[in-house]
């Protein structure tokens, strides 16, 4: 199984109502990075876990069902009175979404160091952090602190996923990325994040920053203009993109770290040393195909292996 740990939350798609001059119709839909790579996981076919507080309102027990009904296994959940974080998404022309996150005192905020398992059964090979979860306290210091205890025993899988609208200082999330580099088999970062961080700054050097660190595996999702992909034995290469007609680019990059984890499970180098060892520009253009179907869709609707392999015929 691999464990995805930080916030399940829902987000709230907002536009322009259709019966009130200045009102605003919502619909509401399960997401959250974490949460989205494991349902990606589960619907290709790995197991896949989370871990993390879920409310006892109306929302979390959405979220309860949900993952019941995707087989996104909930040992690990933490139930609490705390509510549930919420998005707020308005998409753009181009499908880009912006975000506006509520989430002070939510349950997924407010994760606790005694929240972590006093132990892993041995059916759990891998640990998937990232987001804002990993940044906004207290949740961050215990997930770092369970990164930590668990990186000797497991492949650990990090993907930064900047989020500014919840922590706007960009040192603080240089410090964090610094920080969990080090723990990390395989990193996922996408060129906006990179460049939001770094300006002055190739992509490759973040890539070479993640290989020193110690990494097997580092990508760098370009949206449309692919991924690069890169590996420990000195591998580089820029893998194209996948042309489609876009809806919105919500769960994209979730999709794409879903999808290389599952690659790395179903080949067996869910391991450090042996990642390193995998055809780096086949699991990069399976997770952009991957991707790409996500970026059809309404929301962080994943899809199944099936879908995937459908779409790459």
């Amino acid at each position: 199984m691999i464990l995805t740990c930080g916030e399940a939350l829902f987000d709230m798609f907002a536009r322009p109502s259709d019966t009130a001059a200045h009102g605003v119709a919502i619909e509401g839909v399960v997401g959250g990075s974490p949460l989205n790579v494991a349902l990606g996981l589960a619907r290709m076919g790995t197991d896949a876990g989370l871990f993390t507080r879920i409310s006892t309102d109306m929302l979390g027990r959405r979220l309860t069902a949900f993952m019941d009904d995707n087989s996104v296994a909930r040992d690990h959940c933490v139930g609490t009175d705390n509510p549930t974080t919420v998005s707020l998404i308005e998409t753009g022309p181009d499908g880009h979404p912006l975000y506006s996150i509520y989430c002070n005192g939510t349950a997924d905020c407010s994760m606790e160091p005694s929240d972590i398992p006093a132990a892993l059964g041995d059916a759990v090979t891998a640990i998937h952090l990232g987001s804002f979860a990993t940044v906004v306290e207290p949740t961050g210091e215990t997930l770092r602190t369970f990164a930590r205890r668990e990186a000797d025993r497991r492949f650990i899988s990090f993907d930064p996923n900047v989020r500014t609208m919840v922590v706007s200082d960009l040192d603080l999330w240089r410090e964090r990325i610094a920080e969990m580099l080090p723990l990390a088999g395989i990193v996922k970062a996408s060129d906006e994040d990179l460049r939001l961080l770094w300006p002055d700054k190739p992509l490759e050097w973040f890539v070479e920053q993640a290989l020193v660190a110690g990494a097997d595996l580092v990508f760098v999702t370009r949206g449309p203009d692919g991924a690069i992909a890169a590996s420990a034995d000195g591998r580089l290469m820029h893998v194209p993109g996948a042309q489609v007609d876009v809806v919105d680019t919500v769960g994209a990059g979730d999709t794409f770290m879903a999808a290389c984890l599952h690659h790395l499970s179903a080949v067996g180098a869910l391991g450090r040393g042996s990642a390193r060892n995998v055809d780096v520009g086949a699991m990069a253009a399976f997770a952009i195909r991957a991707s790409a179907l996500t970026c059809t869709r309404r929301g962080a609707d994943l899809p199944t292996l099936a879908q995937i392999e459908a779409f790459a015929a």
